[in-house]
């Protein structure tokens, strides 16, 4: 088990980027893979899939497979985001593009959407996306949500689903979003997050942080880090919760249902994984 922010950055880099090769094969496949979630270990689909129930049908309208089957999220950011035409949106670890492609549906052309992504397998799914739907509005970048390329107040609104959780520096992710809105701008993220503690084997597992469960942060814990940055009224729009099904071997892999194995069940009573809408604002 090694978790030091390298490793994890490498993993998780490792890890999407090849769900983005598999996708890109598919796409002359007669058998696509269904959409997986982003709480679920590599080649393991989780049987907690949220992807049915994120989005509405009209959002999904003209949505090539590729980018449907690259969905990875938790929830739905654009449904507390109130997106409007010509603003400017930035996407945290935007992957296939779902959530740019939305946006930028909602924005319209006088709108800009920017995806932000580490891993180059994404941004060249990402890009193949988004020439099969001849968007204009719409671009991706490489790079790190923690040193995010972009210049100060920049953006009207930040967007993110399940992302911030594979972070190992959620603080320097929080200062650079402040640091990029515009003054007035909003941040709307949909993440897990947790209520009780997640026992230290498995904060340690790797295969967890990959699986959105290790770096995931107890909800307070989150919300004030939101705060430390300099956002004001921070708060939680809604909240899916699961219980200690996900921290089964489906969800983690051998190596973790092995770690889970030796520990007490007990310490684990009262845990559960959040999928929160959260929305939080730059002062003006």
């Amino acid at each position: 088990m090694a978790t030091d922010a390298m490793t994890i950055k490498e993993q998780v880099r490792r890890r999407y980027g090849g769900i983005a090769r598999s996708v890109r094969e598919s796409g002359e496949s007669s058998s696509p893979p269904a959409p997986a979630s982003c709480c679920s270990s590599e080649g393991v689909v989780n049987e907690i899939t949220f992807f049915d129930n994120l989005y509405a049908t009209a959002e999904l309208t003209g949505l090539p497979e590729t980018v449907t089957e690259a969905s990875l999220g938790c929830g739905n950011p654009h449904a507390i985001a109130g997106l409007q035409p010509g603003e400017s949106v930035l996407d945290l670890g935007s992957g296939g593009g779902i959530d740019c492609f939305i946006a930028a549906q909602q924005v319209g052309p006088t709108g800009q959407v920017i995806g932000l992504d580490m891993t180059p397998d994404m941004l060249a799914l990402a890009n193949e996306n988004r020439a099969k739907m001849g968007l204009q509005n719409v671009e991706f970048r490489q790079g790190e949500i923690e040193n995010m390329p972009l210049d100060d107040e920049s953006v009207d609104v930040i967007i993110s689903n399940c992302v911030i959780n594979l972070s190992p520096d959620k603080d320097a992710v929080f200062s650079e979003a402040f640091r990029v809105l515009k003054p007035g701008g909003r941040l709307a993220v949909s993440d897990i997050v947790t209520q009780g503690d997640i026992p230290e084997p498995v904060r340690q597992s790797l295969e967890a942080w990959v699986g959105c469960i290790a770096g995931a942060l107890d909800e307070e814990v989150y919300l004030q880090k939101i705060r430390d940055a300099g956002f004001t009224d921070v708060r939680v729009e809604s909240r899916d919760v699961y219980g200690t099904e996900v921290l089964e071997g489906q969800t983690l892999g051998p190596a973790a249902e092995a770690l889970l194995a030796t520990i007490d069940p007990t310490i684990v009573q009262g845990y559960a994984a959040v999928s929160a809408k959260i929305v939080a604002y730059k002062p003006r």
